[in-house]
């Protein structure tokens, strides 16, 4: 098997774990803040509400209530799929985020793909081809465009795109679009900063792998730039541009909210910024553990990719059998083996037969 039994379920519970930690830590830091919502809501002298009757109302809502007892009606409700009400509209909170999810989940996919496309077209450019000449300039300028895209605030590049495509090219229109006009200046605006840290990561992670031995040796036989990257520099270098995908993720549901808001758009972003307004914890809530739900899918898909996509990190018991098989040939047979390992850059160490032998 390509994937261990016992890895898959330590990684499934660790996912859950976090999930409890998130849940806990977000319920906490909102009961700290001073107030509460109801008080905000139903507080308001223009309502005319008695003493008494916001006294009801607390008690039917469960304000009143000990920190841990609203804590396990919160956990178990939550287990059960049911988030509670919004204490502003009265609504189920499930319900309104059923209802906010979908345009953000668009907009976080085509940002998302747009980052990929982005951040791989950066690293490719600024690492391949001619060092000389012309085309050195551009890989320079390219080598340093992650730097610059990720200290870009992302309300303000929002507040660029619309005055530059907007106003004055009059490219992309903000007022009455279509659906996908009104999804390219954000997807834009998403994009362009996650794509940062990706591409970073990739340059460094290309250059490193250009510069290992089994490169240079393809490179001698008469590879073609094309053939190597594709064929031999994509397959070790993916590896780091995994990981930092799943790191980033937290970063594209927040840069989603913050250009929901920005924009305008139905999402997430505006809820979420209506229920801080109006202190309602409920909504809150439930949107940190669906994003840290989001965040959790994503970092354990890239967990568990890693051993599909590197022999090296598969199962123990796979690898402890192929050395055992590997020490059980004849010296040639050995040397044949190991340079033909050096040429896709895996080393064969022998250290091992040599102690037993030894011993």
């Amino acid at each position: 098997m390509i994937l261990d039994t016992r890895y898959l379920i330590l990684r499934l519970g660790q996912a859950v774990l976090v999930l409890l930690l998130a849940f806990t830590a977000a319920f906490i830091l909102l009961s700290l803040i001073p107030g509460d919502g109801v008080t905000a809501r139903f507080a308001d002298p223009a309502l005319g509400l008695s003493n008494d009757q916001i006294a009801e109302i607390r008690a039917a809502t469960g304000a009143d209530d000990s920190w841990f007892g609203k804590y396990l009606t919160s956990l178990t409700g939550f287990l059960t799929g049911d988030f509670g009400y919004s204490v502003q509209t009265g609504a189920a909170v499930s319900t309104i985020i059923a209802a906010a999810l979908p345009s953000t989940a668009v907009l976080a996919a085509s940002g998302f793909v747009t980052a990929l496309v982005l951040a791989v077209a950066i690293a490719v450019f600024a690492t391949f081809g001619p060092s000389t000449g012309p085309t050195a300039r551009v890989r320079r300028v390219l080598d340093s465009v992650p730097s610059l895209f990720i200290s870009i605030p992302v309300f303000w590049l929002g507040i660029l795109l619309i005055q530059v495509f907007s106003f004055q090219l009059g490219v992309v229109s903000v007022v009455d679009p279509g659906p996908a006009e009104a999804l390219v200046l954000p997807t834009l605006t998403v994009a362009v900063p996650l794509s940062a840290p990706i591409a970073q990561v990739l340059i460094r992670s290309i250059t490193e792998v250009q510069a290992s031995g089994f490169v240079k040796v393809t490179t001698a036989k008469g590879a073609s730039e094309l053939w190597i990257l594709v064929h031999t520099v994509a397959r070790n270098a993916v590896l780091p541009g995994l990981t930092i995908i799943g790191l980033v993720f937290g970063e594209l549901v927040a840069g989603a909210v913050v250009t929901e808001t920005v924009f305008g758009r139905n999402g997430i972003g505006l809820i979420t910024a209506q229920a801080v307004t109006h202190r309602d914890n409920p909504i809150l809530l439930a949107v940190v553990v669906i994003a840290t739900f989001g965040y959790v899918i994503i970092n354990l898909a890239v967990d568990l990719l890693y051993p599909v996509i590197d022999v090296r990190l598969r199962t123990k018991r796979s690898a402890a059998s192929a050395g055992r098989a590997l020490r059980s040939h004849d010296e040639p047979t050995r040397r044949a083996m190991t340079a033909t390992a050096a040429s896709v850059g895996v080393d064969l160490d022998w250290d091992d037969e040599s102690k037993e032998k030894n011993s």
